[in-house]
């Protein structure tokens, strides 16, 4: 799929064939074309960022699977499956788990309480209505929650993009972090939540296509399950063990296992349910976006896993993934299959950057549209004028993101982790306490996201074993407990909309 050249620097450079070029266009003018067609589908800010509410269960599901399954699914995670063996795997447990649950008991109660707190667009104007905030405070945190940990995790994706166009198109990286951000700009710019959604959905297709036929293939090409296990037990037998040899104790495996705590704080994934058609596909959608997550972390994983046996039995073809691991997916791509399927499965890792990219855009967007320019600038703002800032501020954070991926030493999975654990701190706790606690406060909500967002970056400084997502998530929920109740109860309006939606939930199953 790509032949070596040299550049002038006189540096070996891999240079894409036509094949892989012409799929790669394909794919990226399918993608802008959809924003374009989303575009005559936005008339008003509503649309613009939820889409109107009017997602049906298939789309509500593989948008929400592909918005949360970033450029790490197809390099993060084959990579860390790569270099550690099976003890990585603990990972895709928690998050199965942890995105279940998510689904299972957060995301109806949020479909409806925000279509009951004012029509509420984003997670700042939820809480901010939940709670009857008079004051500014509550809206100005969580926007700027929202801001810092995106503008990390946008650069994660980023910094994937880069690391896909800098392997195949032999781009230097200060180059291939500008191509490769450039179409997700375009259609998100463009066409807003519906072209998102709509290109998640596709996305989603793909990357699905991507995971189940690539690790079948590495695994035929080792001699099956039974060869390629002789080969990484040969190799280094730690990466067979579970607990890595007795290296991975309680604390790596409850870190391992804590990013499953992380899902019910992601604002790009709750977006989805809050933009659901109506509470009754949420269930569909619940079976259909657990059944592609297993699916693709599975296709992952084993691609990773049995990459070792493969490049184990080819030394000379494990130049890029000695390079660095998180390209082990691209490298498998580039060496089994002809240039046209090869650039099919890397349009899969394009996909899967993309999908999360463009959900994390257009949350930051509306974050600062919603909450600061209209919530503070322009109460009186227009619909079309919402529209275009709106626009203008998924071009600012996506530069900004650029600016914080520009080190070509950045690590995806790293970079993902941070954020993960800043948002499943800060906001998962308020998110589900917010929404089954009626004794809960303004005071309650402000103090379990300041407390779970400060323990977050100070716990990652300290260089401690433990993941910084379970320090946070506990100190946040406890601050919620104590501040709620040590500040003034709910007012009679709060705790009546509280019960109403209580009610409405049971008469119809949850």
């Amino acid at each position: 799929p790509a032949v070596s050249s040299r550049g002038l620097d006189g540096e070996p450079r891999m240079t894409a064939s036509t094949p892989l070029l012409i799929t790669f266009g394909i794919y990226l003018l399918a993608m802008v074309g959809i924003g374009f067609v989303a575009w005559r589908r936005t008339r008003d800010f509503d649309d613009y960022i939820l889409g109107g509410r009017s997602l049906g269960g298939y789309v509500t599901a593989l948008s929400a699977g592909a918005s949360d399954m970033s450029g790490w699914l197809l390099m993060g995670l084959p990579g860390a499956l790569y270099l550690g063996g099976v003890s990585e795997a603990w990972i895709a447990l928690g998050l199965v788990a942890g995105a279940w649950a998510n689904w299972r008991f957060v995301a109806g109660p949020l479909r409806v309480y925000t279509e009951r707190t004012d029509n509420a667009l984003t997670l700042p104007d939820y809480f901010t209505t939940r709670f009857a905030a008079d004051g500014k405070w509550l809206r100005i945190v969580s926007a700027l929650v929202i801001l810092v940990f995106f503008a990390i995790y946008a650069a994660s994706g980023i910094v994937a993009g880069a690391r896909l166009f800098e392997s195949v198109f032999g781009l230097p990286y200060a180059q291939a972090l500008w191509w490769g951000a450039a179409a997700t700009i375009a259609y998100t710019l463009i066409g807003g939540f519906l072209a998102v959604s709509w290109t998640d959905t596709v996305q989603a297709t793909l990357m699905i296509f991507a995971l189940i036929l690539t690790p079948l293939i590495v695994i035929l090409s080792t001699g099956g399950p039974g060869d390629s296990l002789q080969a990484i037990a040969a190799l280094d037998p730690a990466r067979l063990d579970w607990f890595k040899g007795g290296e991975l104790g309680l604390v790596g495996i409850v870190s391992l296992l804590a990013w499953g705590l992380g899902y019910c704080g992601q604002p790009h994934i709750l977006a989805r349910f809050m933009a659901a058609d109506s509470l009754a596909v949420i269930p569909q959608a619940r079976r259909i976006g657990m059944t592609w997550m297993i699916l693709c972390l599975a296709g992952a994983m084993a691609t990773g896993f049995f990459g070792i046996a493969y490049f184990a039995q080819h030394p000379e073809q494990a130049g890029p993934v000695a390079e660095n691991h998180e390209r082990v997916f691209i490298a498998l791509a580039n060496v089994l299959f002809n240039p046209w399927i090869a650039g099919v499965l890397l349009s899969a890792i394009l996909a899967a950057i993309m999908s999360t990219l463009s959900c994390q855009l257009l949350v930051c967007s509306s974050a600062l549209t919603e909450d600061f320019y209209r919530g503070f600038l322009r109460p009186a703002a227009g619909e079309r004028e919402l529209v275009w800032v709106g626009r203008g501020m998924v071009l600012a954070v996506a530069l900004l993101a650029i600016f914080l991926a520009r080190d070509p030493d950045s690590r995806v999975l790293g970079l993902v982790s941070y954020a993960w654990a800043g948002f499943g701190a800060a906001f998962g706790p308020v998110v589900v306490f917010s929404l089954f606690w009626e004794r809960m406060t303004r005071g309650g909500a402000l103090a379990g996201m300041l407390v779970g967002a400060a323990t977050v970056v100070l716990w990652k400084q300290t260089g401690s074993a433990l993941y910084e997502m379970v320090p946070g998530v506990i100190a946040a929920s406890i601050a919620i407990v104590v501040a709620s109740l040590l500040s003034r109860a709910p007012g009679d309006a709060v705790r009546a909309r509280h019960r109403q939606v209580q009610a409405s939930l049971r008469e119809q199953g949850y």
